[in-house]
């Protein structure tokens, strides 16, 4: 006969699912970011092979120096890392936790 699951085996559960969302979050925003590296490396790429470029304002286009543009995307682009390096991070401590979690409740499933 089955044994029923313990209050405290259902909170870790819950706990479990829980960070499993968060994890998933993290990866949503992780791709979100890492879209826009992509778009800012093709962006630099084109803006250093040209003399004259335009930056967008509002809803005009503005003759820019190509190297305040540059400057501008590249600064983006540390900004866009840093926060990809930080959701890194997030990801690995929420996937520790996930698996210590998930390991003490197969354990109590278990036993």
């Amino acid at each position: 006969m089955e044994q029923p699951v313990s209050k405290q085996t259902e909170q870790k559960l819950m706990q479990l699912q829980l960070l499993e969302q968060s994890m998933q979050n993290v990866l949503a925003q992780k791709q979100q970011f890492s879209s826009q590296l992509v778009e800012l490396e093709n962006a630099l790429k084109e803006v250093q092979q040209v003399d004259t470029a335009y930056k967008i304002v509002g809803n005009i286009m503005v003759l820019t120096k190509q190297k305040d543009i540059v400057d501008d995307l590249q600064q983006k682009k540390e900004l866009i890392d840093v926060r990809i390096q930080s959701l890194d991070k997030q990801e690995k401590k929420l996937r520790e936790r996930a698996s210590a979690l998930q390991e003490e409740v197969m354990s109590k499933l278990k036993g």
